[in-house]
C-alpha cells in the first residue's frame, strides 16, 4: 500500500462515526508528515475524573485514540484533577458539586487502569492539568479571563437556559471552558477529542492556542454520545441502560445480546476495532442472509468482553450464556419486534404472531400460558414500558420485544 492509499484508509478510520470534524485539511497534514517523514503528532483528550466506575458510553473516546495512536498520534490523555474542582457545567442545569483531592485520587485510579484495556500505553501520556494550571496564579487567571467576554459566553446553551430561567450561575463555571482551551496552549496539542456537548469548550482551545501564538491550531474532532441499552438514552447509570466495564463477563456478553439488531452496527462503527471493510462485509452477510444476525452479535460481544476481560474470555461467555438459555429452554436465535411504550400486551401478542387474536390472547394469559422475562402475564391489561423483553406463549413460542 502506497502513501497516499495509507493516508486515505487513515482518514476513512479516523472520521468513522464522528459526529463533526473541524479542520479536515490540517488532520490529512498531520497524517501526511508521519507517512511521509515519520512525524508523530498529539492528540489531546480530557477527563475529569469524576466517577470511578466507567462504562461503554465513556470508552468511545478512548477507542478514537486509540485508532489515532494507530495512525502515527501520541496521546495526551489529561486528567482534569485541576478543572474537576470547578465542575465541568456542560449539560448541568445547575452548579456542579466539587470534588475533594481523596475522591479525585481515587477516580485518577480507576480511569487509568481502564484506559490501558484500550491504549496503548507505550504511545500514552499521561498528563494533570493542576502541573500547569496551579502555576498560573492570579495574574495569569485574569490575563486568561480577558479572552472571553460574557456575551459570548452565554452563547452556550446550557449557560442561556440557566441564566433566562434564573437560575444560578457561579463565576468559576465561566473558567471551565477557558481553562480546557489553556490546557491545548500548554500542551501543544495538536487535535483535541470529545463528544458533541464538549464544542464550545473544545473551540476555545483553537482560539486560545491563536491567541497565545502557539503556532497552530488544533483540529476538533467530536464523537456523538452513545445509546444505551435501550436504543433511545444516551447510556447512563441512572437510567440503568448501561453495560459497565467492570462488568462481570457472562453479565456483559448478556447485555451486549440484548441490544436490537438495528444498535448492534452503532456498537460495531463505535465501539469495534474491525475495519470498516469488515463490518460492511459482515452487514452484507446479514442482508444476504448468509449469516445470522445473532451470530454476528455474538462476535461484538465476544470481542468486548475479550478487551476488558482478557483473551478468551469472550468465549467461556458465549458458551455460559447458551447454556443458561438451553436449561430455559430459550433459543438464542430470536425473531425481534418493536412496538411502542405503552402497547397493550394482547395487541402485542397478535402483532408478533404468537396469538391470532386479542381474544385468545386474554384466554391464555388468564390461563397463565404468556410469560414476559420468565415470569407469568397476570394482569390482561398490562400495558408495556420502555425496555427490552423475552415473551413467551406456551413451551416453545418466543420472540424478543423492543419497547421504544
Amino acid at each position: 500500500m502506497d502513501i497516499e492509499e495509507n493516508i486515505k484508509t487513515a482518514l476513512l478510520e479516523i472520521q468513522r462515526g464522528s459526529a463533526e470534524i473541524i479542520d479536515n485539511e490540517r488532520l490529512e497534514l498531520l497524517l501526511k508528515e508521519y507517512y511521509k517523514n515519520g512525524k508523530t503528532y498529539y492528540v489531546k483528550a480530557g477527563f475529569d475524573p469524576t466517577a470511578p466506575d466507567l462504562h461503554l458510553g465513556h470508552t468511545v473516546l478512548l477507542q478514537k485514540l486509540a485508532i489515532f495512536q494507530k495512525y502515527g498520534a501520541i496521546v495526551q490523555f489529561l486528567i482534569g484533577n485541576f478543572t474537576a474542582t470547578i465542575g465541568d457545567p456542560t449539560g448541568k442545569n445547575a452548579t456542579r458539586k466539587v470534588l475533594s483531592e481523596e475522591d479525585i485520587l481515587k477516580n485518577i485510579s480507576s480511569y487509568t487502569t481502564q484506559a490501558f484495556k484500550i491504549l496503548d500505553e507505550s504511545k500514552t501520556q499521561i498528563v494533570f492539568n493542576n502541573d500547569w494550571l496551579d502555576a498560573l496564579g492570579a495574574k495569569g487567571m485574569i490575563q486568561l479571563a480577558s479572552n472571553l467576554t460574557v456575551a459570548r459566553m452565554l452563547e452556550r446553551d446550557d449557560f442561556s437556559k440557566r441564566y433566562a430561567s434564573n437560575t444560578p450561575i457561579a463565576v468559576s463555571e465561566f473558567l471551565y471552558p477557558l481553562l480546557q482551551g489553556y490546557d491545548s496552549v500548554h500542551l501543544k496539542s495538536d487535535v483535541e477529542i470529545g463528544g458533541t456537548d464538549q464544542k464550545f469548550n473544545l473551540l476555545m482551545g483553537r482560539q486560545l492556542q491563536k491567541v497565545y501564538n502557539t503556532g497552530k491550531q488544533q483540529v476538533v474532532l467530536m464523537m456523538p454520545i452513545l445509546e444505551g441499552l435501550d436504543g433511545v438514552n444516551k447510556m447512563s447509570k441512572s437510567l440503568g441502560n448501561y453495560i459497565g466495564v467492570t462488568d462481570e463477563p457472562n453479565d456483559m456478553f448478556g447485555k451486549v445480546l440484548s441490544i436490537s439488531d438495528n444498535l448492534m452496527w452503532r456498537y460495531y462503527e463505535l465501539l469495534s476495532t474491525k475495519s470498516l471493510e469488515d463490518i460492511k462485509g459482515l452487514k452484507s452477510g446479514v442482508e444476504d442472509g448468509s449469516l445470522h444476525p445473532k451470530k454476528v452479535k455474538d462476535m461484538l460481544a465476544m470481542e468486548i468482553v475479550d478487551r476488558f476481560h482478557g483473551l478468551g474470555s469472550g468465549g467461556v461467555a458465549r458458551d455460559e450464556f447458551t447454556k443458561i438459555f438451553a436449561k430455559k429452554d430459550i433459543p438464542t436465535d430470536l425473531k425481534e419486534f418493536e412496538v411502542k411504550e405503552g402497547s397493550w400486551i394482547g395487541q402485542v401478542l397478535v402483532d408478533t404472531e404468537l396469538e391470532k387474536s386479542t381474544s385468545q390472547a386474554r384466554r391464555d394469559i388468564k390461563g397463565g400460558a404468556v410469560k414476559l422475562d420468565q415470569k407469568k402475564v397476570e394482569d390482561d391489561s398490562l400495558k408495556l414500558s420502555i425496555g427490552e423483553y423475552v415473551l413467551q406463549k406456551g413451551k416453545k413460542n418466543f420472540v424478543k420485544i423492543i419497547v421504544k
